[in-house]
């Protein structure tokens, strides 16, 4: 697809993180294949959650933590676009910008790495997950609520260095496989959860790459790499989160997948113990503009069932 535009330098606003650059280089190598007379470059920007790396997400804020910002940046012009983990994008943009391409998503599935490479139902009585995530901790518990969970912070191969430090507090910690795939460490995984043991977050193992809203050059040179599959299952998934006006540290978890023109979806939302779990499942054809409304719906079935109570 060619794009008639002036500029020949894109400039992708990332955090510092190795997932970040990884995933942000990922976006840069696309849209080098497709405009190999483009100069495409990463600025690296801190943003709070960067700042705060040992501080529990839910005490930090569960909007904008990884973002905010990003979209300062973008905001000013420094930027052309931003590239993120779908996950940490609050459901509600500023009217200014919008997600202009969500490439093909990686495995949405979390996964769990043990010290000693046994599975969870392996692990001894009390054994101690480390996790920074209410949705992760809540389904553990709902599986086992003999567990003990552990406060987890940092980035990957942070999280994976405490686990096996000498004084490690933890015996196995969750990270989401999305990640470990794209840092080439999927040889530390000891067993995938499956999605009726643990539902991943909303839009868990995609990427977002936004842009300003009337940045139209922008925007079209984005369009060739969006994935319209993934953007249907993910836009699913964050209008149930934000019916359920939950942020993305709350103990929430959806999944869709499009299975032949279908939108098969399923959605949880527990209690933080773990020890009530409202799960709604369906199913849809599916179009660009019906994907939102259809998680709405779901979501507005969770809440029938009691949901509001446990958020």
């Amino acid at each position: 697809m060619a794009v008639a535009v002036k500029r020949q330098r894109i400039v992708i606003g990332t955090r510092g993180s190795q997932l970040a650059l990884a995933q942000s280089e990922m976006v840069a190598a696309a849209l080098r294949s497709q405009y190999p007379a483009f100069e495409v470059v990463l600025k690296i920007i801190s943003t709070q959650g960067d700042r705060s790396p040992d501080q529990p997400l839910p005490e930090i804020g569960n909007k904008g933590v990884f973002t905010a910002d990003i979209e300062e940046a973008l905001r000013t012009s420094e930027i052309d676009c931003a590239v993120h983990s779908l996950k940490d994008l609050p459901t509600e943009l500023p009217a200014e910008f919008v997600i202009a391409a969500i490439p093909e998503r990686a495995s949405p599935f979390d996964a769990l790495i043990s010290r000693d490479k046994r599975t969870l139902d392996q692990l001894p009585r009390g054994a101690r997950i480390g996790t920074g995530s209410l949705r992760r901790s809540a389904q553990l518990l709902a599986i086992r609520s003999d567990l003990v969970i552990v406060p987890l912070r940092g980035n990957v191969p942070t999280r994976i260095a405490k686990l096996y430090a000498p004084d490690s507090p933890y015996d196995a910690i969750v990270l989401a496989a999305a990640g470990l795939e794209r840092l080439k460490l999927i040889d530390q995984i000891t067993q995938m959860f499956e999605p009726q043991q643990m539902l991943p977050a909303p839009g868990q193992g995609a990427i977002a790459v936004e842009c300003r809203a009337d940045d139209m050059a922008i925007r079209d040179l984005l369009a060739v790499i969006d994935h319209a599959p993934t953007r249907n299952e993910v836009e699913a998934e964050r209008g149930f989160l934000f019916t359920l006006d939950a942020g993305c540290s709350l103990p929430v978890a959806a999944l869709g997948r499009i299975q032949s023109g279908i939108l098969v979806f399923t959605g949880r939302v527990c209690s933080e113990d773990g020890k009530r779990v409202i799960e709604v499942s369906g199913d849809s054809p599916i179009g660009a503009s019906t994907a939102w409304k259809f998680g709405a719906t779901m979501a507005e079935k969770a809440l029938k069932l009691g949901a509001q109570a446990l958020l």
